[in-house]
């Protein structure tokens, strides 16, 4: 993880000394003086709920990192996940283990580490994004800079190009007769009001053929289903409004065989529904939202 220094130990002999000067040198009886050990490199820990979803592990939440690391290449970039089931998971699974975000903050105080930016891959500042900044405090003295970057969405700035993105990316599917139906994730705490205000950005950017449901709050799958189906469209495209194409999308958007599920509640609605299991992070426009909060917290302190 550091760049290795490497020390040279140089003599200088004075012609008055002759042999015997060269003899304590080469038998280490002379004292050499040592490079004093490279400092550690500041370090940007991106912290993500996770997946165990390995192509969409690397094609979202690698795609953020590494365009983080390209950003800042004097920084150490490293992982951590907040899901410990997930963590668990993938380590059962392969044998490789991530850390939580604690066993991550642990290791940068053993190291000596002075800087460290924590980026979330968070949508919001929900429940979870909360945990990560109450833990931080209890690290904060460890280090001389310590400072939490911004969720995706908090800004309406952010959350524009949130949906310009999206848009862009959906443009394949337009056709006058198509919903781009978003799926997202939902919390019971209250920044689960940024699906409306997102739903409001759409409708504000004149996309009205873009509509917000969630997994686990409101609006929900049949609120989206009975807006689409008032608005005159006949056809669906789901995607999920997710970093991560993780279990969300291909169990709660696209399996055809739960009732429950979002493709199978606009089937019954009368759709022709088509599901695209595609995270933000594959994004690139999203991606460089992320590497501007973390030039924000980086200015920050």
């Amino acid at each position: 993880m550091f760049d290795a220094s490497t020390s040279r130990r140089t003599f200088v002999v004075s012609t008055l000394a002759g042999s015997a000067a060269i003899l304590a040198a080469c038998s280490g009886n002379t004292p050499a003086t040592e490079a004093a050990p490279a400092a550690p490199k500041p370090v940007i820990l991106v912290v993500s709920f996770g997946t165990s979803y390995a192509s969409s592990r690397h094609n979202t939440i690698g795609a953020i990192e590494s365009d983080i690391r390209e950003a800042y290449p004097d920084y150490d970039v490293r992982r951590a996940f907040t899901a410990q089931i997930i963590i668990d998971h993938i380590e059962k699974d392969t044998g490789r283990h991530i850390d939580n975000f604690e066993e991550a903050m642990d290791k940068l105080v053993a190291e000596g580490v002075k800087e460290v930016i924590v980026q979330p891959t968070h949508l919001m500042d929900g429940f979870e994004y909360t945990d990560i900044k109450n833990s931080l405090e209890n690290y904060a003295s460890s280090f001389d800079k310590c400072v939490l970057g911004a969720p995706l969405l908090v800004s309406e700035a952010d959350q524009v190009a949130v949906a310009e993105a999206i848009k862009t990316s959906m443009e394949r599917y337009e056709d006058g007769d198509t919903a781009i139906c978003l799926m997202g994730h939902g919390t019971e705490a209250e920044s689960n009001a940024i699906y409306a205000t997102m739903q409001g950005i759409f409708n504000k950017l004149g996309y009205n053929n873009y509509f917000v449901a969630t997994v686990e709050a409101s609006p929900t799958f049949d609120d989206v289903a009975s807006a689409a189906k008032e608005a005159g469209f006949t056809k669906a495209v789901l995607r999920p409004m997710m970093v991560v194409a993780g279990d969300h999308a291909n169990n709660d958007m696209a399996d055809p065989e739960d009732p429950e599920s979002f493709i199978s509640i606009m089937t019954n609605a009368g759709f022709e529904v088509t599901c695209v299991i595609e995270g933000l992070g594959q994004l690139d426009a999203i991606d460089e939202i992320y590497v501007s909060h973390v030039a924000d917290a980086i200015a920050s302190a």
